[in-house]
């Protein structure tokens, strides 16, 4: 099998405390469907201190968005921040001007900005 893709989640809301209850959950069904196993290795969010439905303990906290999309130890960037400015913004660009591929669901951040993020993910060969 080959090594864990590597996740950095930016947003721990409902949504981003749900995609890490669920990438838990579904460990097992996710690595056989893609071949590799999915761990979220990073987050970071406005409160560290906030009371979250999901067990943070094992996973690397980082104060600032722009910083974990940058992480070298990471392989994927996920934004769940929401916004269309920054620090969405800042952080998917720093994600893929360091060739990390990035999955939001900011449909105002795309709307706004996404044929520039396009671009500079087809410039890096990555997905956006």
């Amino acid at each position: 099998m080959n090594a864990p893709l590597k996740v950095g989640l930016a947003g721990l809301g409902t949504v981003g405390a749900a995609v890490i209850d669920l990438i838990d959950r579904e460990r097992a069904a996710l690595s056989a469907r893609c071949g590799r196993a999915i761990e979220v290795v990073a987050v970071t969010a406005r409160s560290k201190a906030k009371k979250r439905p999901v067990d943070l303990r094992k996973i690397k906290w980082v104060g600032d968005p722009v910083a974990l999309a940058t992480d070298p130890g990471i392989d994927v960037f996920v934004e769940l921040m929401g916004g269309s400015g920054d620090p969405a913004k800042a952080a998917i660009s720093a994600a893929l001007g360091a060739g990390k591929s990035v999955v939001t669901a900011n449909k105002a951040l795309l709307a706004k900005h996404g044929l520039g993020l396009a671009a500079l993910a087809e410039k890096n060969r990555i997905a956006l």
